[in-house]
């Protein structure tokens, strides 16, 4: 469990380094049936900016938990891009289509933690 917490922080230092905004974690682990442990969901303001988000946390997760991403999903567009650490899901979107998926929303019995924007 510790360690998982521990995955969650090193997460969300990776998409400060690159200015990711808005970030929350979401708590699933009292969801019964719910797909990992951990939803970490921020957003970039453009395509570039997620990609370098995205090149950002699985850069200090592998220097600093020793951890790779089983799957990246969506480098295509750099619309929404999907980190699965297995217990940690990463969601790295634009601001126009996290509006639209919601997922904060879709998993409103989460425990929320949002992270303050960094200067």
């Amino acid at each position: 469990m510790e360690q998982t917490s521990q995955l969650v922080q090193t997460i969300t230092k990776g998409i400060q380094e690159k200015k990711g905004k808005d970030i929350v974690i979401a708590d699933l682990r009292a969801i019964e049936g719910a797909i990992c442990r951990y939803f970490v969901i921020c957003q970039g303001s453009s395509p570039a900016q997620v990609e370098a988000i995205t090149e950002s946390v699985g850069d200090i997760v592998r220097e600093e938990a020793g951890e790779k991403p089983m799957k990246v999903v969506g480098l295509e567009n750099a619309q929404w891009v999907a980190m699965d650490y297995g217990d940690v899901l990463v969601h790295i979107f634009l601001p126009d289509v996290r509006h639209y998926y919601n997922l904060e929303n879709l998993w409103e019995d989460a425990a929320f933690t949002k992270v303050p924007n960094a200067e």
